[in-house]
């Protein structure tokens, strides 16, 4: 107990120097991501998204660029078969991939690197008819976009990434689906 005083008021005094951090604390719910434009290649919105080329696990070449000829846009979602991944992948095809049939939907297994283990996941957990692509041992595409798990990219038919952030609940991709050009 004879500690607890001088530790209070040591962390009360941290704290205050770290004016910062409150921002944090209480969110505006806005983005504050900055400006990018169409004339860079990355992976922030409104930058031209950078081609990539793996396969599928059926062991077709994909070509990103190839796949957005005809179609709206693509949409890719970072899998590795784990319950969240499994519940947005089954969010996304029962509630938004039914409506944009002008939409490419992908799923992309970003920790197998292998296509025979990929597939042996996608046939496991229960989707043998879905789109799914399987990134390098290297992690070439994650790194692309600097992606993680459940992290969603929508690439527009002019190859203007307009979404780069986690799923959530679908409602933001939803948005951003409705207003492509």
């Amino acid at each position: 107990m004879l500690f607890l005083r001088p530790l209070l008021i040591i962390s009360i005094l941290l704290l205050s120097a770290c004016a910062d951090v409150f921002d944090d604390i209480n969110p505006s719910g806005s983005d504050e991501r900055g400006d990018y434009n169409s004339s860079t290649v990355g992976y922030h919105p409104g930058e031209t998204a950078p081609d990539f080329a793996v396969f599928d696990t059926l062991n077709n070449p994909f070509l990103m660029s190839a796949e957005l000829v005809g179609s709206d846009a693509i949409v890719v979602y970072f899998t590795m078969w784990c319950p969240i991944c499994d519940s947005h992948m089954s969010h996304m095809r029962t509630n938004i991939i039914p409506n944009y049939p002008n939409v490419k939907f992908y799923f992309i297994d970003y920790v197998s690197g292998v296509v025979s283990v990929a597939r042996s996941s996608q046939l496991d957990s229960g989707y043998g008819a879905s789109n799914v692509l399987v990134d390098d041992l290297n992690h070439t595409v994650t790194n692309l976009y600097s992606a993680t798990m459940g992290s969603t990219i929508v690439i527009d038919s002019n190859t203007i990434l307009q979404m780069n952030e986690d799923y959530k609940d679908g409602r933001k991709l939803q948005t951003v689906l409705d207003a492509l050009p």
